[in-house]
């Protein structure tokens, strides 16, 4: 959370041809947000089933997703339910330091498009991501574009 990731897709997405992007969160925009086995069952399933569907779309090169894997059992899921058999998946983590981060967060708070709860959530799950098995592109001090430029370049 804070790091970029829909921006840098938003923009991935301008510049990559035939793109289509899906933010994971759209598929769990929810009043109450509740988090059980069951909402994160139907979550991943709807994921799964519009990336299936952008995947097997012939208007579509390139399909972009983001969403917050800080586990790894995250992203193996979501990839062993997709026919990728043609396709050629990268799998990248965005990374910032805690000043960073927690810099962006306040920003985000201030302008009321997240709540304070996320800042010390987001920073203990920093350290996860040097865990998985991604490619991690540092996003201190980086423009959108030069983000974008990084991972289209993969």
């Amino acid at each position: 959370m804070g790091v970029g990731k829909t921006t840098v897709c938003q923009k991935m997405k301008e510049t990559l041809p035939n793109a289509v992007f899906l933010d994971g969160d759209w598929c769990w925009n929810a009043n109450p947000f509740k988090v059980t086995e069951e909402t994160k069952t139907m979550v991943l399933r709807n994921i799964c089933f519009l990336l299936n569907s952008f995947l097997h779309c012939s208007a579509y090169e390139n399909v972009i997703f983001c969403w917050v894997m800080h586990e790894q059992s995250i992203i193996n899921t979501i990839i062993d339910a997709l026919d990728t058999a043609d396709c050629k998946v990268v799998k990248v983590s965005l990374t910032v330091d805690e000043a960073n981060l927690k810099s962006r967060l306040l920003a985000d708070i201030e302008s009321g498009i997240r709540t304070a709860d996320v800042i010390d959530k987001s920073i203990a799950r920093i350290g996860m991501y040097q865990n998985l098995d991604t490619v991690k592109i540092d996003t201190n001090g980086k423009s959108i574009s030069e983000i974008a430029d990084a991972i289209n370049a993969l």
